[in-house]
């Protein structure tokens, strides 16, 4: 196997597949034929108080029967949700192994929880027997478990890593692998984000007394704070075409604060003008812009004032979080997917926006909000994820 050319770096990535999980379905079909079909008077979201006993809470809860997973040291949650995606994906790796060989096809996948469920339930079995159970091993916990597990169910021997920044993982983990090809250092990385819920997760938000316990209501005057959701999305990428490309992509660390953003928006407003500035093109071009809305006071409002700078106010534009509820580490990807899918659509339809249609008079006026299509086919699509310690990424893919 001879070395890449140089000349790769220059070239095109595209993302040729995709499969996802998350309270809207298993599988790229079903998601996408809740996600633009008619949304059920109840939403995607479930009423539990399953993590936090005694309060009930909307969660975007996958539902799906999941595989085994075939590594019993890796057994868990997340990896079951890696597994419902990878099956699926198999003749095409197989056939990208045939071509490259193993060695040239990385895995990067970001998370935040990995096996951290099960590290719960192996601790009150401890505190109640005194041993762990026999089947806790401590690297299902770990945040390399993913990415670790993936590798080795693939049978690919390229670079494997996990990214964890927190809710921009998922779409990182697309930045790295478009480095990776870019680098000349892989030919095919299987990438994206995988998160599931946990009683750490889910208290903890509530800790930080941003939880609302009714469905989301992102960039509305009345809006209360966000919904925990869990999912996972995997995409191939390569350098051969495919239907979409990954035209652009910029990160930017503004560290205002450990978990507030930047009231600006200034890291925001850089990660989506670097993701233009890559593409090569100005505002006007970008169709439809999927928000990181998490309906929270201060996420709204610095984002809002970010995409009024750098996208203006006309812009088709929507937040997904109220049918998924936020996925952490998995949304950026998972996002991303949505966007993927509307690139494939020829109705035009959009992502929908689910609020109670009361804008907030502080926000810049969003003419595109809850715009329900588009009049011509969506070409191109920025996907926004932001995270705590002012770790931002914004992503563009277009449509061929």
């Amino acid at each position: 196997m001879t070395d890449c050319p140089e000349s790769v770096s220059s070239g095109p990535i595209y993302l040729n597949a995709v499969e996802l999980i998350c309270s809207l379905g298993l599988g790229a079909s079903q998601v996408s034929n809740n996600l633009f079909g008619t949304i059920p008077q109840q939403g995607y979201l479930s009423l539990s108080e399953h993590y936090t006993p005694g309060k009930k809470l909307h969660l975007g809860l996958v539902s799906n029967d999941l595989p085994t997973v075939p590594i019993e040291s890796e057994i868990s949650r997340n990896n079951q949700f890696l597994t419902a995606l990878a099956n699926p994906l198999l003749p095409a790796i197989d056939k990208l192994k045939g071509v490259f060989g193993p060695h040239r096809i990385g895995v990067v996948v970001g998370t935040s929880t990995s096996g951290i469920a099960e590290a719960e339930k192996a601790l009150v079995y401890r505190n109640q027997n005194g041993v762990f159970p026999d089947d806790y091993h401590y690297r299902k916990q770990e945040v390399s478990a993913p990415s670790r597990f993936l590798a080795a169910y693939l049978g690919v021997t390229g670079p494997a890593w996990t990214v964890s920044t927190a809710c921009t993982s998922g779409g990182k983990a697309l930045a790295s692998a478009a480095r990776l090809l870019k680098l000349g250092v892989c030919d095919a990385v299987i990438a994206g984000g995988a998160d599931t819920l946990c009683r750490m997760t889910v208290e903890g938000f509530s800790s930080l007394s941003v939880l609302d316990s009714d469905i989301c209501n992102p960039f509305s005057r009345n809006r209360k704070g966000i919904n925990i959701g869990e999912g996972a999305a995997l995409f191939i990428v390569t350098r051969d075409e495919g239907p979409v490309r990954l035209a652009g992509y910029g990160e930017s660390s503004d560290a205002h604060h450990i978990s507030a953003p930047h009231p600006k928006g200034v890291g925001a407003e850089s990660a989506m003008q670097q993701a233009l500035d890559m593409a090569g093109i100005t505002a006007e071009s970008i169709d439809y812009l999927n928000f990181h809305g998490t309906a929270t006071e201060q996420n709204d409002k610095m984002e809002a004032i970010a995409a009024y700078k750098v996208l203006g106010n006309d812009i088709a534009c929507s937040s997904t979080k109220p049918l998924t509820g936020h996925t952490l580490a998995a949304a950026g990807s998972i996002e991303a997917a949505f966007c993927w899918l509307g690139l494939q659509r020829n109705d035009g339809l959009i992502p929908p926006h689910l609020w109670d249609h009361e804008p907030d008079p502080d926000l810049p006026v969003m003419h595109g909000l809850a715009k329900t299509s588009l009049p011509a086919k969506m070409k191109m699509a920025m996907s926004n994820s932001f995270a705590f310690g002012g770790n931002n990424i914004s992503l563009i893919l277009a449509g061929e």
